[in-house]
């Protein structure tokens, strides 16, 4: 009775150790060889994802100056320390990184312009916008719901008098704010501009001055005073090309509604809304 209860065991226990070792030698066998090159260089990026560098994500940057030979400075939220650190792991010399932040083009606050409904559905700007293309007068401006506060991951975003503004000194340029807006107010510009257009209608300007006191209205004062042939008036909406801005900020001045905006200001809305 033993031996019948015995055999059938120790047959399930024997097939059960020779897969174990097939398995095992099967893992050793068809193992990939390590790639330490790759690791080494994507043990240095921050792991944020946001694609800021051109590439899916981290690992797909990681691969592609490892094998690829794609540049070692495009890591914009790492910044030149990751560039140097990236740089150092491929044996090549450190490029300089340009550093960016991210900027609302909206001034439609709720001083300057007005909401049309009283949206009672998902807190969020995206089934705002889904839905009802917002609740504000101006179809294009800020819903206010922070989906781009979600996409943050450094804290440099705030919902101040209703709408989105980036603290440029916490803003690390990586772009996923932009990514999660529906109304792609958020663009990514260079640190060392300061001003910039904080409006994103096209609508003609008779029609912006009844949605919202610090839109754009298209009137070219702006592009006129401009000396240095930055800021173009298109479709009845500026914008200011940062190669050629000297940050003057005479353009400031000459708008009438205040559509053009400095970071300056923006970052003292901030501290105001706190």
């Amino acid at each position: 009775m033993m031996t019948s209860i015995m055999f059938p065991a120790v047959i399930v226990g024997g097939i059960g150790l020779i897969c174990a070792i097939v398995l095992v030698v099967a893992a050793k066998v068809m193992a990939l060889p390590a790639d330490e090159l790759f690791d080494s260089i994507r043990a240095e990026l921050p792991g944020a994802n946001c694609g800021a560098c051109g590439y899916a994500g981290c690992d797909d940057y990681a691969k592609a100056v490892a094998h690829d030979g794609a540049k070692t400075n495009l890591c914009v939220p790492g910044g030149a320390g990751v560039a140097a650190k990236v740089s150092a792991a491929m044996g090549v010399a450190a490029e300089s990184v340009e550093a960016k932040y991210a900027v609302v083009r909206c001034s439609g606050n709720c001083y300057a312009t007005d909401s049309v409904m009283d949206y009672k559905g998902k807190q969020s700007c995206a089934a705002c916008n889904f839905f009802y293309q917002g609740k504000g007068s101006c179809s294009h401006g800020c819903l206010g719901y922070g989906d781009c506060i979600n996409a943050c991951q450094y804290g440099a975003i705030s919902i101040v008098d209703g709408i989105a503004v980036i603290d440029k000194a916490a803003c690390v340029g990586c772009g996923m704010c932009a990514k999660a807006c529906p109304n792609q107010l958020i663009t990514v510009i260079p640190a060392s501009s300061t001003v910039y257009v904080g409006c994103s209608s096209h609508d003609k300007g008779a029609f912006t001055r009844k949605v919202c006191k610090n839109g754009c209205i298209g009137c070219k004062k702006c592009e006129r005073t401009c000396e240095h042939g930055a800021i173009t008036v298109t479709d009845n909406l500026a914008s200011i090309d940062p190669e050629k801005c000297v940050n003057c900020g005479n353009c400031v001045t000459a708008c009438p509604t205040g559509a053009i905006v400095t970071c300056e200001s923006r970052c003292e809305a901030i501290v105001k809304g706190a």
